[in-house]
């Protein structure tokens, strides 16, 4: 055998063999992850490790058990008189033959993804991804958890912290047991390179999800209009851009902010004049109504008893925000959501929760996922508890309509929303902007499209602030990317070259397409050769 190949082999056998020591084979063939070596609580502000008894490990009245499921090992948590801030699973694992690492985000991304170098200081959300130039392993947990959860790597250590805050302080669990998470794991198939690995280890994590249909395409205003919309804005925006609609499958419609009363997203301001009138009107166009909202907008005459707590720093607060824990609150939005549906929406984008849940944009949940030192009126059940039941809620009441979640927990969404927005705003005045953000969040979060949910990577802004040699790039990845597009063109600016590229878009759009794939996404973190539907295509981003 010659050097060479030798030395390549020796590669591949020794990850596979590291990977083994952390992750066994059952009967039925599933890899599932040995249980920890160490297992630490934070209650009263520190961090302390548990004596282990078994599958159990416990101290000072906190008892974690681990079990093992069909396909995943199940963390469950009691803590019946300690306010519980988190749980921390350790297990001695030699990282160091992993050169690369990508992790993911807990809502949109920032245009920050990529394959790094190993950061121990870095929380990987949700799942994380490891390669060593030949091999792929993936530690995640299955969505739809009742805890928030992110990874850290060190070079001797692989770590899953599950925050179990309620606000910004410790849940009170009480006498109950909470199914804190199910951690799934895998490691890359013969021939199967990282981004095969990585949609299949999504479709391992989100066993369940909802999805479209037919692919999702059409329009949406905000990206030329930013919220200067009306009633008639509207008809003429999607008169105008009706033309281009393809056959069999009929476009959205979207209408972005700016048709609510301020305070009340339950009712029409004045620049609208009847909201059921105007989705009949925009289905007589032959495209499907669509209608954003922000669900924990709360109105002025809100009783302060239903409102969130302050947030000590938080900034641009312009209207007071509900409190997701408090059911009447809850009520409230499934009344909005289902008066949308009767008045004839077949669509609903939400958006904001998580900055108002919150008061952080998930770039900014670093140390913390939200200022420390305030809880919600119940502190019974976890952030990620109460997010959950806001969204389920919000699903029962949408009935068939499609949602949106924008501004989501990634990990909590998929399941629940048919799409869900991947990455933060793109822009119809700033190139740099959409670069960034939307070439960037494709490239790393296409592994999720139609494995935790259709996902969108947010408008084609279309307008006279940005050269078109540029955008009808981005226009052609978003089409020929297999995620929903949404086009944002300014009508008056259009030309005979546009229009044509915007018909072919939404042609392309309309029929189910492969997944794109950024064939040198480990090389830089704005992908310029994609493979889309079987062929090569370079871009430049320039």
């Amino acid at each position: 055998m010659l050097r060479r190949n030798f030395i390549k082999l020796s590669s591949t056998v020794l990850a596979a063999t590291l990977y083994s020591r952390i992750t066994y084979a059952t009967a039925g063939g599933v890899q599932l992850v040995n249980d920890p070596d160490e297992v630490w609580a934070m209650a009263d502000g520190d961090w302390f490790m548990l004596k282990r008894r078994g599958n159990e490990f416990s101290d000072k009245g906190i008892t974690i058990e681990i079990k093992s499921n069909s396909n995943s090992k199940g963390v469950y948590i009691q803590s019946p008189t300690a306010d519980l801030k988190g749980v921390r699973l350790v297990w001695k694992y030699q990282t160091r033959q992993y050169g690369k690492v990508l992790g993911d985000h807990w809502e949109r991304s920032y245009g920050d993804l990529g394959w790094k170098a190993p950061d121990a200081d870095t929380k990987k959300p949700w799942y994380v991804m490891l390669h060593d130039d030949k091999q792929t392993a993936g530690f995640g947990v299955k969505t739809g958890c009742s805890t928030i959860c992110w990874w850290g790597i060190k070079p001797d250590t692989i770590a899953l912290t599950l925050d179990t805050q309620s606000g910004g302080e410790g849940v009170k669990l009480g006498n109950r047991k909470l199914h804190g998470a199910d951690i799934v794991t895998t490691m890359s198939r013969a021939g199967e390179n990282a981004f095969a690995t990585t949609t299949r280890f999504c479709k391992m994590m989100c066993e369940r999800p909802r999805l479209p249909k037919q692919p999702v395409y059409g329009i949406n205003d905000w990206y030329f209009a930013y919220g200067n919309n009306s009633q008639k804005f509207i008809n003429e925006f999607t008169k105008a851009m009706s033309e281009f609609a393809a056959s069999g499958n009929k476009p959205f419609s979207v209408i972005d902010d700016g048709w609510e009363q301020a305070d009340d997203f339950s009712k029409h301001n004045e620049k609208f004049e009847d909201m059921a009138k105007m989705a009949g009107e925009i289905k007589v166009m032959g495209m499907r109504p669509g209608l954003w909202t922000r669900p924990l907008i709360a109105r002025l005459d809100t009783p302060k008893s239903r409102l969130a707590p302050t947030i000590k720093n938080r900034d641009d607060v312009k209207s007071p925000i509900l409190d997701p824990s408090i059911q009447e609150n809850i009520e409230q939005i499934k009344h909005n959501i289902s008066l949308y549906r009767q008045w004839g929406y077949e669509m609903v984008k939400h958006d904001f929760s998580s900055w108002d849940i919150f008061g952080r944009w998930g770039m900014q949940m670093g140390k913390d996922l939200t200022q420390p030192g305030w809880h919600f009126a119940d502190q019974t059940k976890t952030n990620a508890e109460i997010i959950l039941n806001m969204y389920r809620a919000i699903r029962e009441s949408a009935g068939n309509m499609y949602l949106i979640g924008c501004n989501t927990m990634s990990h909590l969404s998929a399941g629940l929303f048919e799409l869900n927005r991947i990455g933060d705003d793109t822009s119809g005045k700033e190139w740099e902007r959409t670069r960034k953000m939307g070439v960037n969040t494709l490239a790393y979060r296409l592994p999720q499209n139609n494995t935790f949910y259709a996902a969108d990577g947010d408008c084609v802004g279309i307008t006279k602030d940005v050269a078109w040699h540029r955008t009808k790039q981005w226009l052609q990845l978003v089409a020929q990317s297999g995620s929903p597009l949404f086009i944002s063109a300014d009508p008056s600016f259009l030309n005979a070259e546009h229009k044509v590229a915007i018909r072919r878009a939404f042609a392309e759009a309309a029929k189910p397409q492969p997944v794109g794939e950024p064939l040198d996404w480990m090389e830089t973190n704005q992908p310029t050769k994609w493979k889309l539907d079987g062929k090569v295509v370079t871009f430049d981003w320039s």
